[in-house]
């Protein structure tokens, strides 16, 4: 392992068809364009989608790793401008829920792992489902993907009260997607700071917004990063001003490695 820190960051959402993977596959991608060594940790164990979005097909991912069969390292895919993934798989029921086992071993195979990365984004589930929440805990930081929707909203609170009240954690970043102005994206997290702040004793930052846009689903569909394709779009320049800002923000929690942050998760997971 580098022995420089990286920036560690869990994307979560609490509900799902936000956009959650997308934003983790384009600020990959923006970051990587500022010569960052990426890489992107598929933590959506039942139903991974990563790979696909990238239009990769991995041939091992996390579950070979869990059961003993393969390093981390020998499951790593490159996808464009270099981002390095660690795939999930798709389907295994027994994964959506890691048990002490798998955990341990996850942070054992990050012990040896020696690929040098200046960024780890953790791309997990939506919900407050064990998974979600051990992932959460394990990241420096955890930005919290929402949209105008009243149940988004109400979900992502759900998350965020689970998150503070089960695992200690006090900070948050908001990220609001699909809005269709600047008013929208921060009445948004208005709602969500107002609830917060009422009853729970939390700190929870607004990042910004990424606007409404037609042509990410067109993006999506051909597997293919929207910034690569419409880097001078309003969603791009959105995206780039988040990503920066992630950058300058100060680290979350005490300064560790990756594994420090694991173990952590361990002991109260």
């Amino acid at each position: 392992m580098d022995s420089r820190m990286p920036r560690i960051m869990a994307v979560s959402s609490g509900k799902g068809g936000v956009g959650k993977t997308n934003f983790v596959a384009n600020l990959a991608l923006f970051y990587a364009s500022l010569n960052k060594r990426v890489l992107i940790l598929d933590a959506d164990l039942g139903l991974s989608n990563i790979d696909v979005l990238f239009g990769l097909a991995p041939k091992y991912n996390l579950k070979h790793v869990l059961l003993g069969e393969k390093k981390l390292k020998e499951t790593i895919v490159t996808g464009p401008q270099g981002v390095m993934i660690l795939p999930a798989s798709s389907g295994i029921r027994e994964l959506t829920k890691l048990n002490d086992k798998h955990r341990l071993k996850l942070v054992s195979e990050l012990d040896t792992f020696d690929m040098p990365f200046d960024i780890f984004l953790i791309d997990t589930g939506a919900g407050i489902s064990d998974n979600v929440l051990f992932f959460c805990s394990a990241a420096q930081e955890t930005i919290v993907v929402v949209t105008p929707e009243p149940t988004s909203i109400a979900d992502a609170y759900a998350l965020i009260k689970v998150l503070s009240r089960d695992f200690g954690e006090k900070q948050f970043r908001i990220l609001v997607n699909t809005a269709r102005s600047e008013k929208e994206a921060f009445d948004t997290f208005r709602k969500l700071a107002i609830v917060a702040d009422k009853f729970l004793n939390i700190s929870i930052d607004y990042l910004g917004y990424l606007p409404f846009d037609q042509n990410v689903k067109d993006a999506i569909i051909a597997q293919k990063g929207y910034i690569a394709l419409y880097p001078n779009s309003s969603f791009s320049k959105h995206l780039g001003q988040v990503g920066r800002k992630l950058l300058e923000l100060p680290q979350g929690k005490v300064k560790g490695n990756i594994q420090f942050f694991l173990k952590k998760a361990l002991r109260v997971g």
